[in-house]
């Protein structure tokens, strides 16, 4: 037998101040799509905005249906337009905003398992992390490297063959 372990480091911000002007900007963006949301459904609104390496800023909000669960996810909204719309644009980050629709305690909430997926990808695609940045209503700010970071044994194309 071997035994491996799997450390998962995030930093933690207790202002945003704490950033840099460029993540704040991100988070800013998010905060800003999260207000767009359509979730009637869950009351859970989130938005995300994605960083491009040539500077452009896509925004996503999640978007709901009366079919629930079949909505979409803000960071997949967000990561699907930044590559329809600049094919072969490296991301460099993806700011994610989220909390109950009527409450102002919410802690940063991480993207689901389809979103950490569809983020890896994007990471494995270009061969460069994507630092994600995490906020809730509370105002903390977890900020980690890469996706890895939260999807440590990711499915890839290695599994296909």
């Amino acid at each position: 037998m071997e035994k491996k372990s799997i450390v998962s480091e995030i930093n933690i911000y207790h202002d945003v101040g704490e950033l840099s002007p460029e993540e704040q900007l991100l988070l800013k963006r998010a905060s800003e799509a999260r207000e767009d949301a359509y979730a009637p459904y869950s009351r859970f609104k989130v938005g995300a905005a994605v960083q491009l390496e040539n500077g452009a800023i896509i925004i996503g909000s999640n978007q709901e249906n009366a079919s629930f669960p079949s909505g979409l996810c803000a960071e997949r909204v967000a990561i699907f337009q930044a590559g329809a719309s600049n094919p072969g644009v490296t991301v460099k980050s993806i700011a994610i905003v989220a909390a109950p629709e009527k409450s102002d305690s919410g802690k940063p909430a991480a993207p689901c398992g389809n979103c950490r997926q569809a983020i890896y990808e994007y990471e494995s695609k270009q061969q460069k992390p994507i630092s994600i940045l995490m906020m809730g209503s509370d105002g903390r700010v977890f900020k980690c490297r890469s996706i890895e970071t939260l999807l440590p044994l990711a499915f890839n194309n290695d599994f296909l063959g």
